[in-house]
């Protein structure tokens, strides 16, 4: 007997990962930490707080797009503040400001209200028609 086809999981079910809300230029998305997140210091691993806010970030700046329009992460970076060894991480992000195919984002992430990060991310906003800006080698 085969096992009936199933839609694959992606990356943010495989960490728990829930988008809350995503509209003008704004998001909210969480994950409970869970010990298969942690690091061999038996702490969040960085990884998965920085998922969180380019999640974020992917969620509020498609809140912005036209139809014909997506958007890619070209550069993040994220101040680690405090780390985390359980509770609830949730992530508040926002459209910091977007010029023609430029935007740039803000991400503060907390721990049980603590901040735990903060992240700032520039996206490239592209057209259906156009490809990936190529990334020198």
């Amino acid at each position: 007997m085969t096992e009936p086809t199933r839609k694959p999981k992606h990356f943010n079910h495989l960490i728990g990962l829930k988008i809350e809300s995503a509209r003008d230029g704004r998001s909210s998305c969480w994950l409970e930490t869970s010990t298969l997140l942690y690091n061999p210091a038996h702490v969040l691993h960085g990884g998965v707080t920085f998922s969180l806010a380019d999640v974020g970030m992917g969620a509020a700046i498609y809140s912005t797009l036209a139809p014909h329009e997506f958007a890619i992460t070209l550069e993040m970076k994220i101040n680690y503040l405090r780390s985390v060894t359980a509770g609830r991480l949730t992530c508040e992000t926002r459209v910091v400001e977007r010029t023609g195919d430029t935007a740039v984002l803000e991400s503060e992430v907390r721990n049980e209200g603590a901040l735990v990060a903060k992240a700032l991310g520039t996206y490239a906003v592209l057209t259906r028609k156009q490809t990936a800006p190529e990334v020198a080698s």
